[in-house]
């Protein structure tokens, strides 16, 4: 965080036009420092939560921008229709306000579904191995939401998970394509570049941040499901064809096929 605090202040000394924050922290800092032209977030689960934005359905004078706020229900969902989940494990990172947020989600989601959710935090990746191993014996699934600092320790979770048996659904296709994970479910980030440019350019060219609301990805092309068939037969798990259906990325024989 102190590295993205100092980034904003010479954005600020530089005059920048426009500053874009990818991330929360990234962009809680460019908003904390710049308060007197647009910042615009990019990816960022909850903005309201973050304290970016007082409502969803407008921007602020000077900030607005893309949430990546991932489907926490349709997740969870589809694993259990992979594999029915009597406890479900949550490993995220306790300093990210996004990770936070979305935890508390998965935790309503499992009550309702009666499914007895298992959490354990972390403060930063070296953290991850040992925090899944405490709850491995536990759980008969986990799960991992849009979070910084377990996906960048995303094969300790993977290494542990299959040594238990334990299927891994997330949030992130493109770090699922290298590691274990039996399914992925979440945004094309390279999509979400694209509309923060063009939001960016909106802003350029004289549209105001406080009449655009944040912008949610929520078209099926925004999306990619990944399910890993080499990692449900490691766990002896059949998956649906009507589930392989809704997959544009598949991982069969060691080949991910688009």
């Amino acid at each position: 965080p102190s590295t993205a605090a100092s980034i904003a202040q010479k954005f600020k000394a530089e005059n920048v036009a426009v500053a874009v924050g990818i991330a929360t922290p990234t962009a809680q800092a460019l908003a904390n420092k710049i308060k007197d032209r647009p910042v615009i977030f990019c990816a960022v689960t909850d903005p309201v939560d973050a304290g970016l934005v007082a409502s969803l359905d407008k921007g602020e004078k000077f900030i607005t921008g893309t949430s990546d706020m991932t489907p926490v229900k349709a997740q969870i969902e589809f694993l259990n229709r992979i594999k029915p989940i009597k406890t479900l494990g949550h490993v995220y990172a306790s300093g990210e306000a996004n990770a936070v947020r979305l935890a508390a989600i998965a935790r309503e989601i499992c009550a309702a579904k009666g499914i007895k959710f298992v959490e354990t935090t972390v403060s930063n990746s070296s953290e991850v191995k040992q925090a899944v191993q405490t709850i491995a014996g536990r759980v008969d699934g986990i799960y991992l939401s849009n979070d910084n600092v377990v996906f960048s320790a995303l094969s300790a979770v993977t290494s542990v998970a299959m040594k238990h048996k334990i299927p891994v659904m997330s949030a992130d296709p493109s770090s699922a394509e290298t590691n274990d994970v039996l399914a992925a479910w979440g945004f094309d980030y390279y999509k979400m570049g694209k509309v923060t440019g063009e939001l960016v350019a909106k802003i350029l060219k004289g549209t105001k941040p406080e009449d655009i609301p944040t912008v949610f990805m929520t078209d099926p092309s925004d999306v990619d499901i990944l399910i890993n068939l080499d990692v449900a037969k490691k766990l002896g798990l059949t998956i649906p064809d009507d589930i392989i259906k809704t997959a544009n990325k598949i991982i069969s024989d060691g080949k991910l096929t688009n």
